[in-house]
This record gives C-alpha cells, structure tokens and sequence, in this order.
C-alpha cells in the first residue's frame, strides 16, 4: 500500500487514475497497452479493462504478467487477487484459435448446367489448441455454418493442422467477429497483402510554402497502426479529437506504406478537403488521385470516395453496383474516415477485404446503435487514442468552453407539446420559436468570432436565415454552392453561417469560433463531439459552444445525454437561463 501511487485498481474492473498524483503521466503511459480510456475529466480519468482490451494487448505481445506488474507497481491499494486472476483467465484465450493460410483448391463454379466446371477458390484454416477449445467452436451455432472440420487436410505448408476447420478466404472478417462476440479472439497469422506500389512522400514544405510539421502524437498513431507489418498489424483505429489533425496521420500512414490507397469519407466536401490536402502536402499530382462520388466516377492510384455513392443501389433489395471499386484495384491500403459513422452495408464488405491494410479515424468511436464492436473486429482494434484535454493543454487544440441556455417554451405550445408523442414533443422543444431571438442576441454580444449555427430541422434554419440574413448550407445546397460559401467563410467574406447536420463531419472550419446549436438528433453523443469538434482547430481566441435547449421538456433529457460524452472528455456545461430578450442570467 502506496498513498503516493497514482492508480486505484477496483473490483469491478475500473481503474482510477489520479492525475496529480507523482507518477501519474508514467502509470497513464504504462496503461496504454491494455487499458480503455473511458472518462478523463480534470481530477480522476478512467481506464477499465475488458477483454477486448486485453487481447488487443496480447496482439501486440503484452502479456497477463506485464499488465499484472503495471498494476501492481503503480497500484495505491492492493490489487485485488480477483483482478489478477481475471487478466490471467481472459488473456490466455488469446492465441487459443489462429487463423493460418489453408489451401487453394479447385471447386465447382456451382452455375446451373455446369455443373463439371471448376474454379480456384482460396481457404483458411482456424485452429484450435486444445480438443475442448475445438469441441466448443463446432457446438456453436453462429459460426458452424462457416466452417468444416479439416483435421485431415494439410495446410499451405504440407502440415496437418491437429483440431481444425477449414473456411472461405471471404469468411475471415465474419467468423473473426462473430468469435469474439462469442468470447474467443482468434489471432490473424494470415499476412497482409502489400497492394499496388505508389511513390508518395510529405513534403517538407506544403505547395502553399509552409513548412510541414508532423506532430509527435501524429507520428505515433502512425507507428502504432503499421507496427513490424508483421501478422497481427496494420489494422486498426485511431481516435483522435476534431483538430487533432487526423487528415495528416493518414497521410502519414501512406507515406510509410507507399501503395495504392483507397479513402473513403462521409460527403463529397470532405472529398474536396482530403484531395486538397493530398495536393498540399504529398508530392502527388493531380492526374494520380480520383474522385468517386455522385458527380464524378474514375479510379487511380489515390481516390476518394463517399460512404453515400458506396451504399446506393437502384433497387431496395438488390445489389450495391459501387462495391466493385473495393476490387478495382489491388488496393494497399483502405483509410475509413469518420469510422463511426461506417454504414451496415459496408460493414458487410468490409468483412470480407481482411488481407488489405485498413485504417479507421475518428474523434469518437461512440455509436448510440451500439455497433462499436463492428469497427473494432472488422476495421482493426483502436491503437491509438489521447484524451482531449490533454491536446488542449499542449495548445493541439483550440480551448473552449461549453454553455447551456435554457429557454421557457411559450404558453401558446404547452398545450400541443402536452398532448405530442414523444417524437412530436422532441421537434415542439425544439423548433421552440424563443431560440431565435437569442441567436440573434449571442450573434451581436461576439462580434469578433467566426460563427456557426448548426441544427436539426430545416424549417427552423430558414427562419434564422431570414432574420439573421446569412447564408445556409443544407442537404440540398448544390456542391458547387457549397464549397464556395465554405470558402467564404474560411476567407472572412461570411461571418455567420448557418448549417444543417451535413456539416458534423469531415468539414475543416478553421476560423470558425463560436458554435450555437439550436436543435439536435435527439441524445446522439457522437454529434455533439462532432459539433464542438468545428471549432476547435487551434486558435488565439477561446472557442464557446452554445447549446440551446428547452425547459421542462424531453429536451432536457436528451441534451444531458447528448453532453455525457465531453463531460467524460473534461468539459463542463455552464448553464444559464435565459430570462428576456435582453438578459441571461446564470442560473446557480
């Protein structure tokens, strides 16, 4: 027992970190590996442990003893022997099943009426340590149907596998996610393909003439994707905040590769932004990096796709005529931009594009539909991640604070909101026509701020537009029209801009200071990081993120949701009500 020592290990697996503590910045470094950072406010940060975390570990060759010592060493308390035997227990599962290359074999096509021709299908073998282990596999009901017992078919290598099965090469991203829903990690010993070469570098300087400079944290989110490009490495995701510069580490990552990348992000002026930026600051040209969107369909060495044009299809039921481009080429690398926001379809390709080099960014993994383990065992495990405040304190990212003001809904709607679904009473709260007077109001008191008003429903954009006189950004703003006012307002023509929900993402707003959320997607966690996430790209100014919300209504409810996840991020809400058109009084 250590009064000075840093970590509060307790019985429920969580880990507290005490952040004043001496040893505080070399215990968090030494949890990295096997810990999940999950709250990291001023004083305490929280770690848990679950078993993903630890056979992500063990994929990286960190053992049940490192991380016993680590906590033993940093530990204020006893560590509790339930905790040990638990990190003991779950860690030796992994390396329990493997996947290793399996034959090629000639199979019929199965096409009616030719039923003698045969073609070149490609396996794998996943196999078992022990008989129980293999005995447990085959009773389960999820994966049987992907596997045939092959204990007596040689490998790739001439070896006999002892308790195996035999799968499709296209089942490997299934059968590893559905094992470890079932609690059994398999180690990936199949190697990745190396891709198509390409001769991409970082400038030294950007095209504009401004030296590039790659952050060290930039680096090692590089680094901790690519590893040894060894079995078990190169997939993966990497969390970063809004204004981390997630764009660079990807960057980085395919100048260290050099291969053919495919990257796919959420609307068509992120693909601008990202092939900007290619130009800015890699030594491609124009004639080696395409875009495949809803204007423009060419593939080359380098291109950038929207997650839209992947997941349309003419027909409800039928076939995603755009998924041929994840075969185009021979891809080297995939980047996933804003992985959270990866859609079910994709999900289903992604399964099967195993032996490519993949990359997921985001500022949060944080999915209100609870599909965060599909990112996880399909895209890669998260390799690297920092909290927050943190990058505030180094000056990586724009200060800024958080204020909720809270408005009275007016007499002439309590009736309809009382009577309203639930669904009804969210819109009613937050359509509440007295917001409107206060953007205004919040508007005029920052005049030297570059600002965004960002909401949920039209209707009531255009009612801000029309008093405010600015411009909107909406689903149905023509491209063109899009990137030009974005221009605008990056050069300082627009001050004020308003903008529906196609601005959450992917959308760098450098100057952009001030944030006023009106309304919102219910208690979406992820769009409320992302909506503060437009204004923190590091600045002079401080950054303030206004949220409005109604009193006594479900709006309340769901913005406290909705703010869980930059209050485990540090943040804290002010909140003030708002009285009258001329005051906000702080409401203690």
């Amino acid at each position: 027992m250590n009064y000075e020592n840093p970590l509060i290990v307790q019985g429920d697996r969580s880990l507290l970190l005490d952040v004043h503590a001496p040893l505080a910045e070399e215990c968090r470094n030494a949890l990295i590996p096997f810990a999940e950072l999950e709250k990291s406010p001023e004083h305490l940060h929280t770690y848990k442990l679950s078993p993903l975390s630890l056979w992500n570990a063990a994929s990286a060759g960190f053992t049940a003893e490192d991380a016993i010592a680590v906590l033993q060493k940093f530990a204020r308390y006893d560590v509790p022997q339930s905790i040990v035997m638990w990190i003991k227990e779950i860690s030796s599962r992994f390396g329990m099943l493997k996947l290793i290359p399996g034959p090629d074999e000639l199979v019929p096509s199965g096409k009616a009426g030719q039923t003698e021709e045969k073609v070149l299908e490609h396996f794998l073998f996943l196999t078992a340590s022990s008989r129980p282990v293999f005995k447990e596999i085959a009773a389960n009901n999820s994966v049987k149907k992907l596997l045939t017992i092959a204990n007596d078919i040689q490998d790739s290598q001439g070896d006999i596998p002892g308790y195996a099965f035999k799968l499709h090469l296209t089942d490997r991203g299934t059968i590893k996610q559905l094992l470890l829903q079932a609690g059994w990690p398999v180690k990936d010993e199949v190697l990745l393909q190396d891709g198509e070469p390409l001769d991409i570098s970082l400038r030294e300087k950007t095209a504009s003439g401004q030296p590039l400079q790659i952050r060290e944290y930039q680096k090692a989110s590089a680094r901790a994707l690519i590893g040894d490009k060894g079995p078990g490495t190169g997939f993966g995701t990497i969390v970063l905040p809004c204004g981390a510069g997630k764009t660079i580490v990807g960057m980085t990552i395919m100048d260290m590769l050099k291969t053919s990348t495919l990257i796919i992000t959420t609307n068509i002026s992120a693909v601008h932004q990202w092939i900007d930026e290619l130009l800015d600051k890699t030594n491609l040209t124009p004639d080696q990096i395409a875009e495949y969107s809803g204007e423009s369909k060419t593939i080359k060495q380098v291109t950038v796709a929207t997650y839209q044009v992947l997941t349309w299809r003419p027909d409800k039921e039928g076939p995603y005529p755009h998924f041929a481009i994840f075969h185009e080429r021979p891809w080297g690398l995939i980047i996933y931009d804003e992985v959270h926001m990866l859609p079910a379809p994709v999900f289903r390709v992604v399964a099967e594009l195993q032996a490519v080099r993949r990359v997921g960014l985001t500022a949060t993994l944080v999915r209100e539909d609870g599909c965060e383990g599909y990112v996880f065992s399909l895209v890669g495990p998260k390799r690297y991640d920092v909290p927050w405040k943190e990058l505030e304190r180094d000056h990586w990212i724009a200060s800024a604070e958080c204020i909720e003001v809270r408005v009275d809904l007016p007499d002439s709607q309590e009736i309809d909101y009382a009577v309203a679904s639930s669904r009804e009473k969210h819109k009613i709260a937050s359509m509440n026509p007295d917001k409107i007077p206060i953007v205004k109001q919040i508007t005029e008191a920052y005049p030297q701020d570059k600002i965004l008003i960002i909401g949920q429903y039209l209707q009531q954009l255009d009612e801000i537009v029309q008093i405010m006189g600015c411009p909107i950004i909406t689903g149905k703003t023509p491209n063109s029209e899009r990137d030009k006012i974005y221009d605008d307002f990056r050069s300082g023509k627009i001050r004020v801009l308003v903008v529906s929900k196609v601005a959450n993402f992917a959308i760098d707003l450098p100057d952009a200071s001030l944030a006023i959320q009106v309304s919102g997607t219910f208690g979406s966690r992820q769009e409320e990081a992302q909506r503060l996430g437009r204004i923190l790209r590091p600045k002079e100014r401080k950054s303030r993120f206004f949220t409005l919300i109604t009193r006594n209504t479900v709006e309340e409810e769901f913005g406290s949701n909705r703010q869980k996840f930059l209050a485990e991020q540090g943040y804290e809400y002010k909140i003030v009500r708002y009285d009258g058109a001329e005051s906000i009084a702080s409401d203690e």
